[in-house]
């Protein structure tokens, strides 16, 4: 006949064992692949010294941190030039590999490099700008940056909206506002245009 102590001590010890097989991470003797740590980035504008330099200016050129659109300060040629001329400097500082201060705070550009503007069509709105490439077929965020770049610029309009268009009459130039879906939303770029008149 069992002793009620041998007994009491097999139940403490099947108890135990079925309070910590629940707890915790299976063991498995298969090799898992939960991929990289995931890390953080600051988002932290670089400080920028002001430039002194006569024609320089200091702007804010927008760059994609963390699946959003931010700012960070670039100094280019001075800006006391038409439309066309700004957008092409502020054109070509996106398309500019991030500095090294830049990607440390986890900025990236989605600008692609091959792409160009010019000035309006006939029937275009005097303020348009066309790309040589359909908005619509730009990276995520690409819409993004250029809208929130060149707005409150010469190559804005008055009202800091901004007018793209692609490459022919085939698509239509629309206006855009540096809104908070247009920072945040990748495919926003695609929606957010409205007609321009």
């Amino acid at each position: 006949m069992t002793s009620p102590r041998r007994l009491l001590g097999a139940g403490l010890v099947l108890a135990l064992a079925l309070g910590t097989a629940g707890c915790g991470i299976r063991a498995t003797s298969v090799p898992v692949d939960a991929g990289a740590a995931p890390t953080r980035v600051s988002c932290d504008q670089p400080r920028t010294a002001p430039s002194q330099a006569p024609g320089r200016v200091a702007v804010d050129v927008y760059l994609v941190c963390s699946q959003r659109v931010s700012p960070v300060r670039r100094i280019v040629s001075d800006q006391h030039q038409d439309r066309l001329g700004t957008a092409r400097t502020l054109l070509t500082e996106l398309q500019h590999k991030p500095d090294q201060a830049e990607e440390k705070g986890g900025f990236a550009s989605e600008v692609p490099g091959g792409l160009t503007v010019s000035g309006p069509l006939p029937g275009d709105p005097a303020e348009a700008l066309r790309l040589n490439q359909d908005p619509d077929d730009l990276p995520s965020f690409a819409v993004g940056q250029l809208v929130c770049t060149f707005a409150g610029t010469a190559a804005g309009a008055a009202d800091r909206s901004v007018v793209l268009g692609g490459p022919d009459r085939s698509t239509p130039a629309l206006r855009y506002r540096c809104d908070d879906a247009l920072r945040t939303r990748p495919d926003a770029g695609a929606t957010e245009g409205t007609r321009a008149s």
